[in-house]
């Protein structure tokens, strides 16, 4: 049985924490998402949110509070973004 491969691209965003949730729930919308990482100014990786198709609404809420959480103490961050193609 072959397997199926699929394609993905990843884009970064450079933010302010103050835009970051912000900005995680406009990718979530999306919907075209696989993960997202969010990444301290020194590039180190601080969370990642894997993402599935079925993920919405009151699932959402502990992710969204993770991230809030977590950017209350960064001032700059990178968000990458996996998605498939």
């Amino acid at each position: 049985m072959a397997k199926k491969q699929t394609k993905s691209s990843r884009v970064e965003y450079q933010l302010n924490a103050n835009e970051i949730v912000k900005k995680v729930k406009e990718i979530i919308k999306e919907g075209n998402a696989r993960r997202i990482i969010i990444k301290d100014e020194k590039g180190r990786s601080i969370m990642e949110l894997p993402l599935t198709i079925g993920v919405v609404g009151a699932l959402l809420a502990p992710y969204l509070a993770a991230v809030g959480a977590v950017t209350a103490v960064l001032t700059k961050c990178t968000i990458v973004v996996e998605k498939n193609q």
